[in-house]
């Protein structure tokens, strides 16, 4: 069990991340294409990320093992800084001193998630000294990792994270911090002045007054990640909510009925996310109607349907938000 210890201080300082943070969703993106888990959500995407790879998963696969420790210089961070980019997130680490990159991957090579075969230092002993050749080999993979697995659908996993924080700010908004970190996904409890959460191993975490950030992340499953250094910043990363359905699934023959004045307003009536209360009185609909329309939109793909409590809080995907645009597609981070 992890345990974060809260203090008054630290509970003013929780905050929410802006938007997914490229690193992170990369390496653990990597963790789920090795898991045959939740086939619903990643059936697809691991099916096509994989015919447009080329080699880097094995020079991944020695610093990320199937389960358990990953470096923490892999998701660098920065103390108040904003989720990475990818090009940001690969310069810092670039820039991760040699002491750090041989005493972290000396904790890989012991970690109990990795089975046989030959530590990081055994494959990357010029890696572990901080040498400009191996880390720029490393940097590379990265990149390419992400661009074949996790470009595609940046679009996707920024409206799940976006959703996920719609459903976090009501919280925060309904009921301030206490109410946020009692909302969050079930394997996180809040049981105050305590943060417990399910964790492969049993670990305190104090914040010391310097608050927490809270990473929604498309791919992170299961349990919540925290840095095992406890000096670098408090990061909780977790997992974003999901709907039921296939996240990457192609629009189906919903679409046609979308047509009319009414259901475009509702969808324009959406925005940055509401409820179905909300929705009624923004397009000046009855409840029912305004249901009823959000089905649809939610059938064609358009929309994407997330539980806040007693209600139900819609908000825009990818291809909705596009379709208000003038079919504008939406920027990578």
């Amino acid at each position: 069990m992890l345990r974060i210890h809260v203090s008054g201080v630290d509970l003013s300082k929780v905050r929410m991340a802006t938007r997914p943070d490229a690193l992170w969703e990369t390496i653990l993106s990597f963790h789920r294409l090795r898991d045959r888990r939740a086939s619903t959500v990643f059936g697809k995407w691991r099916t096509e990320s994989r015919t447009r790879l080329n080699g880097e998963t094995r020079l991944l696969a020695a610093l990320v093992p199937p389960r358990g420790y990953f470096p923490d210089f892999l998701t660098p961070s920065e103390r108040g800084a904003e989720p990475y980019s990818l090009d940001v997130g690969l310069e810092a680490l670039r820039d991760t001193p040699a002491d750090r990159l041989h005493s972290e991957l000396a904790h890989v090579g012991a970690g109990p998630g990795r089975r046989g075969g030959r530590s990081p230092e055994a494959l990357f002993g010029a890696l572990s000294e901080g040498r400009a050749e191996p880390l720029g080999r490393l940097i590379a993979a990265v990149r390419a990792y992400h661009r074949a697995a996790v470009e595609p659908y940046w679009p996707h996993i920024q409206a799940s994270v976006e959703a996920d924080r719609a459903v976090r700010g009501r919280a925060l908004l309904d009921g301030g911090a206490d109410e946020l970190l009692a909302g969050l996904p079930p394997m996180i409890r809040w049981r105050a002045p305590v943060l417990e959460a399910d964790y492969p191993v049993d670990r305190d975490l104090h914040l010391d007054g310097r608050g927490l950030l809270l990473q929604p992340s498309f791919f992170c499953r299961g349990t919540p990640v925290v840095y095992r250094d406890p000096q670098l910043v408090p990061v909780l990363v977790y997992p974003a909510t999901h709907p039921g359905a296939p996240v990457f699934a192609e629009p189906g023959p919903w679409l046609g009925r979308l047509l009319g004045h009414t259901r475009s307003s509702v969808l324009g009536a959406i925005g940055n996310g509401c409820t179905t209360s909300e929705l009624a009185r923004r397009a000046g609909v009855s409840l029912a109607s305004a249901s009823q329309h959000a089905c649809v939109l939610r059938e064609a793909g358009l929309v994407r349907t997330l539980r806040h409590g007693s209600s139900v809080l819609h908000t825009l995907t990818p291809l909705g938000g596009s379709l208000l645009r003038g079919g504008a597609p939406l920027a990578l981070s």
